[in-house]
């Protein structure tokens, strides 16, 4: 019988997720053609097809969700195994940069990912804005970053591996006495933050009043303001506060740009499965956040 290769599985759960040859070479610090021998070497050893591919897509085979089961099984039993086996390891220090936008205020589930997940593992965390979380990962001062970032389909790929789609909304408690017509009231984080900055412009575009009523260099904050009546949020759908709304349409507020969670990793090996346990962690905040209702 032949034996299931760990680097094998990791490289087929990878893809899985992804659906894209691209972004699990980012992930995993492979090339595409390294991904897809992989693939084939496991299809190989299980005599069966794992995935359809076709020019456009790349889709998981009815026996390939039934396996993906296993494979996570495997993989997470062998990365406690071998964190349990490693008695003394020498610290392993990373550097995780996180944009409070793209955590939808639930970093304690984030930092649950990192928990035994390199033996010796030392975390420093910086909690910043998008822009210049970018900036410190190129210039190489954090091995990973989380950021928001508008979606511009007709643009060119600008990199990364897009964890999951999270639209900016508007988002007002049921409390706060605000009528469509009446000069918005903004809640929102403190310049330079681009969504305050998509906020502001939207609404100018729109011809629409407005008064900041709130700001804050906390997403916690801006959501406390929020459920408390003080403003009106502009915020991704994952962060808006169980007890507000997303105001739809009819409530005259402009329509605002696509959203996405995207992660820029290192391309080492060695880090690769807690990269992978970070994207699992944020692509588990939408299914997290409570539906909300639209207010028409």
């Amino acid at each position: 019988m032949a034996d299931l290769d760990i680097e094998l599985l990791r490289t087929f759960v990878a893809l899985a997720e992804t659906e894209s040859f691209t972004q699990t070479g980012d992930a995993l610090g492979a090339t595409q053609s390294t991904v897809s021998v992989r693939l084939k070497k496991l299809e190989e050893r299980l005599g069966r097809r794992l995935f359809e591919r076709t020019p456009r897509a790349v889709t998981v085979t009815p026996f390939g969700e039934t396996f993906l089961f296993d494979a996570r099984r495997i993989l997470a039993l062998h990365d406690d195994a071998l964190a349990r086996a490693v008695r003394v390891a020498p610290q392993r220090r990373i550097a995780l940069g996180v944009s409070e936008h793209a955590t939808g205020g639930r970093l304690a589930e984030i930092f649950e990912a990192l928990r035994g997940a390199v033996p010796g593992l030392s975390v420093s965390v910086t909690l910043g804005l998008s822009e210049d979380l970018i900036d410190d990962f190129q210039a190489g001062r954090c091995d990973a970053v989380v950021i928001r970032r508008t979606r511009r389909p007709e643009g060119p790929d600008r990199g990364g591996r897009v964890l999951f789609h999270d639209d900016l909304v508007w988002a007002q408690s049921p409390i706060l006495p605000w009528r469509p017509g009446e000069p918005i009231p903004l809640a929102a984080i403190a310049r330079p933050c681009r969504v305050h900055e998509l906020a502001h412009d939207a609404l100018e575009s729109a011809g629409l009043a407005f008064v900041t009523a709130f700001v804050s260099r906390d997403l916690a904050a801006v959501q406390a303001a929020v459920a408390a009546g003080l403003g009106i949020g502009c915020m991704g759908r994952s962060a808006v506060p169980a007890s507000a709304v997303v105001l739809g349409p009819e409530a005259g507020l402009p329509d605002l740009p696509s959203s996405e969670i995207v992660l820029f990793a290192a391309r080492d090996p060695s880090l690769a499965p807690l990269f992978e346990r970070i994207a699992a962690a944020f692509r588990r905040i939408p299914a997290a956040a409570e539906p909300r209702r639209e207010r028409a």
